[in-house]
C-alpha cells in the first residue's frame, strides 16, 4: 500500500509517527544551529539524549574552529542603512567599512544559496577586482538566504555581506562586515554498533546537524531519518559494522566530516555511505535519490516508488556532503530534497515541514538501513 507521497508503508511506522513531530519541535526550538553557537550545542546535547533514550551507546568527537562572531555588518546607500550579515569565507573590514560605487568598486550580484555549488560563484568572488562585494539574496522566497562558506578555513576574494532585497548600481555606498574570530569548538554525534562479522566494509549512516538558523526543514527530516535508522539498526542488530554520525560544520565548507574522516583514514572510499541531507519532507518539496552505484539505486528503488521521488543521473555530482564521497570514487546512496524556504529564518516549525512525508521517508531510509548493514 502506498502512502500520499508515494512511500511504501511498512514495518515500524506506529514508532515514525509517535516520535517525529516531537523531534522536529524541539529542533526548532534550540534556536540558530551556526556552528560553535549556544545553538549547535544545544542540538548536540539533545540529540545525544536521544539517542540515549533510544538504547545507544552514543559519544561526541569534538573539533575545533575559528567561529566567526559578526560585530556589525551593513550597506548604507541612498541614506538608508540595509542590515547584512558577512559571508563567512571572505574577510572582514574594520568597524568603517569600504566605500565606492556600486557595481564599479563594489560588485553587486543575485544569488541563491545553491550558487556556492558552481565553479561561477568562486570565479565571480576569486577574479573580481571590486573592493567589497555585495551578494543580494534570491532564493525561491525573500529573505536573508545565505550562501554556506566553502572555503571557511581559507577565506578569498574581497570582503562580501548578504543583503535580502535589490541593491541598485550607480550609488555611493559602503559595505561594513566587521566580524571577530574567536577559538571555538564544536562536535560530531557519532553512535557505533559492532557487526558481527568484521571482516565486511563498514556502513556510515550520517546526516549535517549545522546550519544558518533553525532550518527545521532543511535539517529536521535529516535529523529524524538517523534517529529512526539508529531505532532500526538496535532492534536488527547489524552484520557489518555501522557508524552513524551527525555532524556539524555543514554550513561552513562540510568541518565536521573532514573531521570524521580525518579519524578513519580512507574511509571516504572504503565504507558504503547512507546520507540524509537537506530538505527532507520539506512543506512543498520534492524528494531526489542520489548514487552512482547500481546496488544502492537498486535497493532505494526497492523502498521508493517512482512517483515520490526523482532517481537522479549516476553522474549527477551531490551538492552535499556526499560530494566529497563521489569525487573520491565512493558509494554512497543519499536522499535531499527541496524546499521552498531553503537557507531562510522563516524555515520554523510547524509550517515549513510536512510531518506525514517525514515520517514515511524516515520508515524508509530505516528499512534501507537494516537492508544494507544485513
Amino acid at each position: 500500500m502506498l502512502g500520499s507521497a508515494g512511500w511504501e508503508e511498512g514495518a515500524g511506522n506506529a514508532g515514525v509517527t509517535s516520535s517525529a513531530a516531537g523531534w522536529l519541535r524541539a529542533w526548532d526550538s534550540q534556536g540558530f544551529h551556526r556552528t560553535g553557537t549556544e545553538g549547535d550545542e544545544a542540538g548536540a546535547a539533545w540529540l545525544l539524549e536521544e539517542a540515549g533514550r533510544l538504547g545507544a551507546a552514543v559519544t561526541t568527537e569534538a573539533f575545533t574552529l575559528e567561529r566567526i562572531d559578526p560585530v556589525t555588518a551593513f550597506l548604507e546607500a541612498d541614506g538608508a542603512r540595509v542590515e547584512a550579515v558577512p559571508v563567512f569565507d571572505a574577510p572582514a573590514t574594520g568597524s568603517d567599512g569600504i566605500s565606492g560605487v556600486l557595481g564599479e568598486d563594489i560588485g553587486i550580484a543575485e544569488l541563491s544559496p545553491h550558487a556556492v555549488y558552481s565553479g561561477e560563484y568562486q570565479k565571480l568572488r576569486r577574479d573580481s577586482a571590486h573592493r567589497a562585494f555585495v551578494v543580494v539574496c534570491k532564493g525561491v522566497n525573500p529573505g536573508m538566504g545565505l550562501l554556506n562558506a566553502e572555503q571557511f578555513r581559507a577565506p578569498y576574494g574581497a570582503p562580501a555581506i548578504h543583503v535580502a532585497r535589490p541593491v541598485r548600481a550607480g550609488s555611493t555606498a559602503r559595505v561594513v562586515a566587521h566580524y571577530e574570530r574567536s577559538l571555538a569548538s564544536a562536535c560530531n554525534v557519532v553512535v557505533a554498533l559492532r557487526g558481527t562479522d568484521r571482516s565486511r566494509p563498514p556502513v556510515v549512516v550520517m546526516t549535517p546537524r549545522s546550519s544558518w538558523w533553525q532550518s527545521t526543514a532543511e535539517r529536521g527530516g535529516g535529523i529524524v531519518c538517523w534517529l529512526e535508522c539508529l531505532r532500526a539498526l538496535l532492534a536488527a542488530p547489524p552484520v557489518c559494522d555501522v557508524v552513524l554520525t551527525a555532524n556539524s560544520g555543514h554550513e561552513l565548507g562540510h568541518i565536521g566530516l573532514d573531521d570524521f574522516i580525518a579519524r578513519r583514514p580512507g574511509w571516504e572510499r572504503g565504507a558504503a555511505w547512507l546520507h540524509w541531507g537537506a530538505n527532507i519532507g520539506a512543506a512543498g518539496g520534492s524528494l531526489s535519490v542520489m548514487s552512482a552505484d547500481d546496488d544502492l539505486r537498486a535497493l532505494a528503488s526497492g523502498e521508493v516508488s517512482p512517483e515520490a521521488c526523482v532517481l537522479a543521473p549516476k553522474t549527477q555530482v551531490p551538492s552535499g556532503e556526499t560530494r566529497d564521497i563521489h569525487r573520491a570514487g565512493g558509494r554512497y546512496l543519499t536522499l535531499v530534497g527541496s524546499n521552498p524556504l531553503f537557507h531562510l529564518p522563516q524555515d520554523r516549525w510547524p509550517h515549513a515541514v510536512d510531518v506525514p512525508v517525514v515520517e514515511r521517508i524516515a520508515s524508509a531510509a530505516s528499512r534501507i538501513a537494516v537492508q544494507l548493514t544485513r
